[in-house]
């Protein structure tokens, strides 16, 4: 039987391997090479060590002797894989690399909105495990696809200015919300039971589903103190707006002013809104700019209730939908947490500038 390869690791390679262990950011790869020495440093067999790793023996025999002739370098650098593309620094690699970006960047494969790692490596005459490295190193991930919009409102900057400025630095003697309507939620049953989550398996829950009518959340969203006024309605005409305005009003101390952060939804500015509004000057609507939801701190706890009691709920019915959401509000009331808002006017600017400029150049 051949004898294994000692080990010995001083205190900072010790430091390093575990180190990698616990990372998260580490690659699979160094990890398992990481635990491997570690392992043999200990005196364990190679027999032993893939018996813990579940992995082969040739493995860990090839992984611990690499250890021993290079130290630390030689688990932390790949082997060739037979890629045929030459070392990691030749030119014709680099050359390949490059032209792997340039094609994943700036083209599309006949058929498809996108490149994958078989198809590409295909036109290329490589193999997939290479682009896949490349797109790796290179941060691209061409099968994901994320929104945006820049909003295009002629007073963007005005009102940008203004909704971060309630934000930084809100008047004295004035209470600020951020009000908008959480329209169409769906009471949703399911058309079978969903099986509970239990140590390797996560819940399960049947794709399709019982309609069983909708409902709308009216919120304000106290900037200062994270409470929510929330109330559900059946409908989200200037009505239900109107009256929950009203709502707000009277649970706010008549001291204080109202400073209200909306968008731009027609029911906002409907005549009768506008109507009440004049009477009721210690109340100013603040509008967001088009197309910029995000400047809207009560879209934040839209989707903490999206996540935590819509997104899996399962509801026989709109009362039961609306329990549940009012549960909700009050639950998050008994120990609210403001969200802070921390971007200048002069950040987001730059930003929206950027956005736009790349936009031009398409």
């Amino acid at each position: 039987m051949t004898t294994a390869v000692e080990i010995q690791l001083s205190e900072k390679e010790k430091d390093l391997l575990s180190r990698n262990v616990g990372s998260r950011k580490a690659s699979i790869r160094l990890i398992e090479r990481s635990r491997i020495v570690l392992l043999a440093s200990t005196g364990h067999s190679n027999i032993d060590i893939a018996a813990r790793l579940q992995i082969s023996q040739h493995k860990v025999g090839r992984w611990r002797n690499r250890y021993a002739l290079q130290g630390y370098s030689g688990i932390e650098k790949e082997l060739p894989r037979g890629d045929n593309q030459g070392g990691k620094n030749s030119a014709e690699q680099a050359r390949l690399r490059s032209k792997i970006i340039q094609m994943t960047t700036q083209s599309k494969p006949q058929g498809a909105t996108h490149w994958s790692t078989r198809t590409l490596a295909k036109e290329l005459g490589t193999t997939h495990s290479f682009v896949n490295r490349v797109w790796q190193d290179s941060g691209l991930k061409p099968h994901l696809m994320k929104g945006f919009k820049v909003s295009n409102d002629p007073r963007f900057e005005e009102k940008l200015v203004d909704v971060v400025g309630l934000y930084l630095s809100p008047p004295e003697n004035a209470a600020i919300f951020c009000v908008d309507e959480k329209s169409s939620i769906q009471a949703l049953d399911r058309t079978q039971p969903g099986l509970p989550m239990k140590k390797g398996r996560a819940g399960t829950m049947t794709h399709d589903y019982k309609r069983h009518g909708t409902s709308t959340l009216f919120a304000a969203l106290n900037v200062a103190s994270g409470e929510v006024i929330g109330a559900c309605k059946q409908q989200h005409r200037h009505q239900e707006f109107l009256a929950f305005l009203k709502c707000v009003e009277r649970q706010t101390p008549k001291e204080l002013d109202l400073h209200l952060i909306v968008d731009n939804y027609s029911t906002h500015k409907h005549e009768k809104v506008r109507k009440w509004l004049s009477r009721n000057k210690r109340v100013t609507l603040h509008f967001i700019p088009t197309s910029s939801s995000w400047l809207n701190l009560v879209e934040r706890f839209f989707g903490l209730l999206t996540q935590r009691q819509l997104k899996r709920g399962v509801f026989n019915s709109v009362a039961e939908l609306e329990a549940a959401i009012t549960d909700f509000v009050n639950r998050h009331n008994e120990s609210p947490r403001p969200f802070v808002w921390t971007k200048r006017v002069e950040e987001i600017l730059e930003k929206v500038g950027r956005a736009k400029a790349a936009l031009l150049t398409v």
